[in-house]
Protein backbone atom coordinates (compact mmCIF):
# COMPACT_ATOMS: atom_id res chain seq x y z
CA UNK A 1 0.00 0.00 0.00
CA UNK A 2 1.30 3.40 -0.91
CA UNK A 3 0.98 6.40 1.56
CA UNK A 4 2.19 9.82 1.44
CA UNK A 5 5.99 11.19 2.66
CA UNK A 6 3.92 13.55 4.67
CA UNK A 7 2.38 10.82 7.02
CA UNK A 8 5.95 8.68 6.78
CA UNK A 9 7.86 8.24 10.27
CA UNK A 10 10.83 6.53 11.08
CA UNK A 11 11.47 4.82 14.34
CA UNK A 12 13.85 4.89 16.85
CA UNK A 13 15.36 1.25 15.58
CA UNK A 14 15.44 3.09 11.97
CA UNK A 15 12.24 1.02 10.75
CA UNK A 16 9.39 2.81 8.56
CA UNK A 17 5.99 3.58 10.29
CA UNK A 18 2.73 5.45 8.84
CA UNK A 19 1.68 8.77 11.69
CA UNK A 20 -1.85 7.35 11.54
CA UNK A 21 -4.82 9.32 13.40
CA UNK A 22 -6.41 7.72 15.97
CA UNK A 23 -8.96 10.60 17.61
CA UNK A 24 -9.51 13.85 17.53
CA UNK A 25 -10.92 16.14 20.10
CA UNK A 26 -10.09 19.08 22.61
CA UNK A 27 -8.16 19.09 25.80
CA UNK A 28 -7.60 20.86 29.29
CA UNK A 29 -4.79 21.11 31.35
CA UNK A 30 -5.39 21.77 35.07
CA UNK A 31 -2.91 22.84 37.89
CA UNK A 32 -3.63 22.81 41.30
CA UNK A 33 -3.72 25.99 43.76
CA UNK A 34 -3.82 26.02 47.86
CA UNK A 35 -6.79 27.04 48.57
CA UNK A 36 -6.01 29.39 51.66
CA UNK A 37 -2.94 31.38 49.44
CA UNK A 38 -3.94 30.61 45.94
CA UNK A 39 -0.01 29.25 44.88
CA UNK A 40 0.61 26.32 43.10
CA UNK A 41 0.83 23.01 44.65
CA UNK A 42 3.61 21.69 43.66
CA UNK A 43 4.03 21.10 39.68
CA UNK A 44 1.15 18.67 39.94
CA UNK A 45 -1.10 18.99 36.29
CA UNK A 46 -4.18 17.22 35.13
CA UNK A 47 -4.50 16.64 31.08
CA UNK A 48 -8.19 15.67 30.24
CA UNK A 49 -9.09 15.30 26.93
CA UNK A 50 -12.20 14.94 24.74
CA UNK A 51 -12.60 12.74 21.92
CA UNK A 52 -15.13 13.87 19.01
CA UNK A 53 -17.09 11.42 20.09
CA UNK A 54 -17.43 12.72 23.64
CA UNK A 55 -15.17 9.95 25.43
CA UNK A 56 -12.81 11.66 28.03
CA UNK A 57 -9.80 10.57 29.18
CA UNK A 58 -7.55 11.86 31.89
CA UNK A 59 -3.91 11.38 32.67
CA UNK A 60 -2.10 13.25 36.04
CA UNK A 61 1.02 14.83 34.17
CA UNK A 62 4.16 13.91 37.06
CA UNK A 63 7.65 15.77 36.38
CA UNK A 64 10.22 13.57 36.26
CA UNK A 65 13.68 15.04 37.58
CA UNK A 66 15.06 14.69 34.28
CA UNK A 67 14.75 18.25 32.61
CA UNK A 68 12.03 18.38 29.92
CA UNK A 69 10.77 15.03 30.64
CA UNK A 70 7.39 14.02 32.17
CA UNK A 71 5.11 10.80 33.08
CA UNK A 72 1.93 10.44 32.48
CA UNK A 73 -0.52 8.27 34.81
CA UNK A 74 -4.54 7.42 33.48
CA UNK A 75 -6.17 8.91 35.70
CA UNK A 76 -10.14 7.51 36.65
CA UNK A 77 -12.62 9.85 35.20
CA UNK A 78 -15.43 10.75 37.01
CA UNK A 79 -18.61 11.48 35.05
CA UNK A 80 -19.52 14.68 36.96
CA UNK A 81 -19.82 18.48 34.71
CA UNK A 82 -16.27 19.54 36.21
CA UNK A 83 -15.68 23.62 36.95
CA UNK A 84 -12.75 25.13 37.07
CA UNK A 85 -10.96 28.38 38.58
CA UNK A 86 -9.99 30.84 35.96
CA UNK A 87 -7.20 33.25 37.10
CA UNK A 88 -7.76 35.24 33.77
CA UNK A 89 -10.93 35.89 34.29
CA UNK A 90 -11.01 35.68 38.60
CA UNK A 91 -13.76 33.26 38.39
CA UNK A 92 -15.25 29.65 37.83
CA UNK A 93 -15.21 28.50 34.31
CA UNK A 94 -17.07 25.08 33.12
CA UNK A 95 -14.09 22.57 31.51
CA UNK A 96 -16.18 21.49 28.80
Amino acid sequence: MQFPDSVLTRSKEGKLEIRALESRGSFVICKYLDAGTGENVGTKRKLSLRHEDGRIEEYFIVPLKVSGRSLMLKAEVVKTEKKAWSEALGREVDLW
